[in-house]
């Protein structure tokens, strides 16, 4: 397959029972869907670890049968990003050992919620928590529109943090920001542009497929800095039906020579 030099693409999380027939070939166990799914890709991102604390050995399996130049990004758990549980980020960095020392850790993507405001105590906790994962590559993305501010930018150049942009619907409160990056790795995000369904909770809030058109935009608006960058990860979240992987493939192959 062809690859861009400067955008790396892929799909938030893998693992879906609804890409078996759009994405996956019939008759493929949950068991088989990395391999699959690895053969098409060069990068994913981890969404388990967000329910769940991640076990080494299951990671080191994914490090294992993933090509060489695989990368990984790692949504970090819960308890970090939800419930300001500080706690667990020593564990979460432990467990993360088969993908650091195989080279294939892109990253630790911290998500938080819409209800995370940009007030002083949060912007405390959030230079805290930074400060757990400091050790290794880490990405934010915010959801409330609050941290649409010029310091959440310098802030995050000068700690050296990715920041996320989301494409997302345009709703009054949700955060979203033109490309922009505040390290030589930017991340984009794609997760929906349907406003009405949102808010229904579920699936339905990513049940949403790009059109070739829409996507020839993003590669239009993210131009400038796709020149002043080394490398654009860009993930698929409207992973409802295996939209997501089909967008992604357009995606890659609109990019492949870029």
């Amino acid at each position: 397959m062809g690859e861009s030099t400067r955008y790396v693409v892929g799909t938030s999380g893998y693992s879906f029972a609804d890409w078996v027939g759009p994405f996956y070939p019939p008759g493929i166990g949950s068991s088989g869907m990395f391999d699959y799914y690895a053969r098409h890709f060069r990068t994913v991102e981890l969404n388990f670890t967000y329910y769940r604390m991640s076990a080494a050995r299951t990671l080191e399996k994914l490090a294992r049968s993933s090509p060489e130049a695989f990368t990984f990004w790692v949504k970090a758990n819960q308890e970090t990003t939800h419930k300001q549980n500080r706690s667990v980020a020593g564990e979460f960095i432990e467990n993360l050992a088969p993908l650091t020392t195989s080279g294939k850790l892109a990253g630790i993507l911290l998500q938080f919620p819409q209800s995370f405001h940009r007030t002083n105590e949060n912007r405390k906790y959030l230079s805290a928590a930074l400060g757990d994962f400091a050790s290794l590559p880490t990405a934010v993305e915010f959801r409330h529109r609050s941290w649409d501010h010029p310091c959440t930018i310098s802030s995050l150049r000068q700690r050296n943090v990715t920041l996320v942009v989301p494409d997302v619907p345009a709703l009054r409160d949700l955060y979203s920001v033109p490309p922009i990056a505040t390290t030589r790795t930017a991340y984009l995000r794609l997760h929906s542009r349907r406003g009405d369904t949102w808010y229904a909770g579920g699936p339905d809030r990513y049940d949403y497929k790009y059109t070739s058109e829409e996507l020839s935009g993003i590669i239009a608006d993210w131009s400038q800095v796709a020149r002043g960058v080394d490398r654009i990860y860009t993930f698929f979240n409207n992973c409802h039906g295996g939209q997501a992987a089909e967008n992604a493939r357009t995606f890659r192959r609109m990019v492949e020579h870029l």
